[in-house]
């Protein structure tokens, strides 16, 4: 029997690796910020890396993002992480 969080922590991974390259900011700037190599942040993209709850803040303080939209990524979500000073409600 499949487990239902490995889905919704491979969900998150992909969530955050979508925003890092909204961003266009690199797997070793992310961990150089995280204080981690490259090699365990990539782990924590893959879903292979269990993300603490003090590891999703950083990474959402990193990247300048609400850590409940690395949970639940929409699309309407590009807007404001394209456009992080503005007001995206009317685009």
């Amino acid at each position: 029997m499949k487990d239902p969080l490995d889905s919704r922590t491979k969900v998150v991974a992909a969530n955050i690796r979508k925003v890092r390259e909204f961003r266009n900011y690199t797997q070793d700037y992310l961990a150089a910020k995280l204080g981690i190599s490259q090699n365990a942040y990539s782990k924590i993209e893959l879903g292979y890396s269990k993300l603490t709850l003090d590891r999703l803040f950083k990474v959402s303080m990193v990247m300048e993002i609400d850590p409940l939209k690395l949970l639940y990524f929409e699309k309407r979500d590009i807007l404001d992480i394209l456009f992080p000073d503005e007001d995206t409600s009317s685009k």
